[in-house]
Formats: C-alpha cells, structure tokens, sequence
C-alpha cells in the first residue's frame, strides 16, 4: 500500500500516525477478521500494492489506540488487561486480544461516534460474544455480561442537554446481548466455514462470496410522511411518522382524518453506506460494488 500525506503533515505527525504494532499472534484469523467480510480482506491481500491510504485517515485509529493504552496502564490486580487467547476449530487456530476481563466477562473499548451509541452494532454483539466463546474454550470462563465502554469522540453537550436519548456523558458502559453457548459455538464455526470457502474460492479464481447487508452496513429505504399546509407548500422538515414500507405508508395517510391537511409521502433511498470508494478500499476491484453502481 501507497501512504500518501495531501495535507502536508509535519514528520512527526507522520511517523507517529504511521506506527502500527497490531499482530493476531500464531493464528489463521484474528477475531475482528472473522466477523468481517472475507470479500474486503482478500480482495485487500490481493490488490495490497494498488491501494493508497492518505497518512490523515489513521488519525482515529490511532486515537483509538491512545484511549486503549490509557486505560490498560491504570487496570488493577482484579482484572486482566489485553490478554490474547487462542482457540483451534475445524482446522484453523482463532486469537483475539480481550481489552479487559473482569470477573463478569469480557469488557472492549470502543473510541467511536455517537451514531454508534444510539443505534444497535450489530458488529460489536458479534465481536462481545466471539470473546466470551473465547473465554469458554481456551480458559473455561463463563461469561455472565458482554460490555462495551465506548468513548464517543463527537459528543456534544449542548445536544446532551436539549436530547434525551442523547448520550448524557461522552463515555459510556453498554451491556451487549448475551447468546446462548450454542448460539455462539454455531456463529464461530459458520464464521470459520465461510472464512476458508472464500480462502478456497479465491485460490480457484472463482467468485468470492458477496458481502452481506449487515457487512456493507446498509440502510434499507423508508417512507417518511410529511405535512403540507396546502397542496403547493413546502412539506414540513420533521416527518410525522416513518414506514419500511410504502403499503404501509399509505394505509396511514388513508386512515388520518385532518381536515385542511394535506400529506405527502417522501421516499428515503436505502443506502449501503460501506459499499463507497470513501469507506471502502478495494470498491473499485470489487465486482459487487461495481454491481450497486
């Protein structure tokens, strides 16, 4: 990969975003490989010498690494702090590196955005219960929570204030759904099935599977009912109701009884908001995102 600098940053900033010492130790995949598309990760291996990343987008990772050195430096003697724990399935050996593990089960630490509080991840209950089933098979540890400790680096207070489903501080402790054992021993062993069908498909020079919606972190289409005054105004900006579907969007109109109100029906566009050249690296070697165009 091609690091480029179109801000001119000075050197030390460079160097220091530039620093990376993550490794998955002696394993075929890391967790946070595994829940994620196979699609992304090879096309990446593959095409690795034709990608640019511009030396300014690391910034939030590294922030996030910072926020990670913080907290481990002030742990105490009851927890166990960035522990790597390895477990062999079907063939293959998967690690993860457990930020924190407390005596309720594994704790992570997100430094993420305040979309992210607000709205379920399903990617983090993925990740919370692939480390409980860590801890089950390499340690025999019982989890009774999965928590995340995000600390949201666009918190507002103003906002926080006049928002009651705001986030009332810009860190914050969530409990992440819990599965059953077997749910997460049968999420680890599809994972790892997809993960090696896609190693062999690639070695083939066949397809390689397409990246689910929950991969491309879509948003599907909605239908927004809006007011107008009168048939020639402008609709109001909040909508009044929001419907996944237009049948039922409608049925609501046809239902309301306001007279001298008139509504209209404003179609909100599904988006898969990582399949995009800005979120995604390898868009343009990808057949499927050459599809969505």
């Amino acid at each position: 990969m091609r690091i480029t600098n179109h801000h001119n940053l000075s050197t030390p900033i460079v160097k220091a975003l530039s620093k990376d010492e993550y490794t998955r130790g002696a394993s075929h995949r890391s967790i946070t490989q595994l829940i994620d598309s196979p699609r992304i990760r090879i096309l990446r291996e593959r095409h690795w010498d034709d990608l640019t990343e511009d030396i300014s987008d690391r910034m939030w990772s590294v922030l996030g690494t910072a926020v990670h050195k913080v907290f481990e430096d002030h742990t105490g003697d009851d927890v166990i702090s960035e522990e790597r724990l390895f477990v062999e399935l079907d063939g293959w050996v998967i690690s993860g590196a457990i930020d924190l593990q407390d005596s309720e089960g594994p704790i992570d630490y997100k430094c993420t955005s305040v979309w992210s509080v607000i709205h379920d991840k399903i990617e983090w209950e993925n990740q919370l219960n692939a480390y409980a089933w860590l801890m089950r098979h390499a340690k025999n540890r019982i989890s009774k929570r999965l928590r995340i400790v995000a600390v949201m680096r666009d918190w507002n207070r103003r906002e926080s204030q006049n928002n009651e489903s705001y986030p009332p501080a810009p860190i914050q402790t969530l409990d992440i759904k819990m599965w059953t054992d077997d749910q997460q021993d049968q999420y680890m062993q599809n994972r790892i099935g997809l993960h090696q069908y896609a190693e062999q498909a690639s070695f083939a020079e066949e397809k390689l599977p397409l990246c689910t919606d929950a991969e491309r972190w879509t948003r599907p289409t909605t239908y927004a009912i809006k007011k107008r005054a009168t048939p020639k105004s402008k609709p109001a900006k909040k909508a009044l109701r929001v419907f996944k579907t237009m049948e039922d969007a409608e049925k609501f109109i046809s239902e309301r009884h306001d007279n001298g109100v008139y509504h209209e029906i404003e179609t909100r566009k599904g988006l898969h908001t990582r399949c995009d050249q800005d979120w995604c690296r390898v868009a343009e070697f990808c057949e499927q995102w050459k599809d969505n165009q």
